[in-house]
């Protein structure tokens, strides 16, 4: 429901992973992944803790005013903040995307497709989005390949509201039916 935080709050279970709201604990794993500039070339470049901060902000934010955005990814053994994952439209957007961005020492051990898969499934059946689409820079050859793996397609290139109009983004995604009928 847009305009405030759904209750109870969402928390979706993989077979590795907890997916639930951004938690103030959760903002070191976050601040390190900004200031890591190979994990955050793709998602704004790299930032200092205090402009981290106020990007960690966003999400918790964007949960209460819209009702929905990305999930803080969990280890279920470690308890360990791996990343994010989950919807997230902010205005002149070009759609309806499900994104991820996780630490780098998160890198290679399928997290990011388990959270997407988990993520994309919640936003088709509790946001009643008809699509979904994943915005990548032409260079992230990483979350190519995961797009490509969730079945996502190249629709088109588009440019991101300011400040990240500057380069082109491609605009990976698929329907609703497109999805379920993977699943199936």
């Amino acid at each position: 429901m847009p305009g405030r935080l759904p209750t109870p709050a969402p928390r979706i279970e993989t077979a590795r992973l907890i997916l639930r709201v951004p938690q103030l604990e959760d903002f070191e794993g976050y601040a390190e992944m900004l200031g890591d500039e190979e994990t955050a070339r793709y998602i704004g470049g790299s930032s200092p803790r205090g402009a981290a901060w106020r990007r960690f902000l966003q999400m918790p934010g964007a949960w209460l005013v819209q009702g929905f955005g990305m999930f803080s990814v969990i280890d279920k053994r470690s308890g360990e903040w791996l990343g994010q994952a989950g919807p997230w439209q902010p205005e002149g957007w070009p759609d309806t995307e499900v994104g991820w961005s996780f630490r780098r020492s998160s890198w290679g051990h399928g997290y990011a497709g388990e959270a997407a898969t988990a993520a994309i499934d919640w936003a088709f059946h509790n946001l009643g989005w008809t699509r979904v689409i994943h915005c990548i820079d032409p260079a992230n050859q990483r979350s190519q390949a995961l797009a490509r793996r969730l079945g996502s397609c190249i629709q088109r290139t588009a440019f991101l509201p300011p400040p990240f109009n500057d380069e082109p983004v491609d605009v990976w995604g698929q329907t609703r039916e497109e999805w379920f009928a993977r699943q199936a």
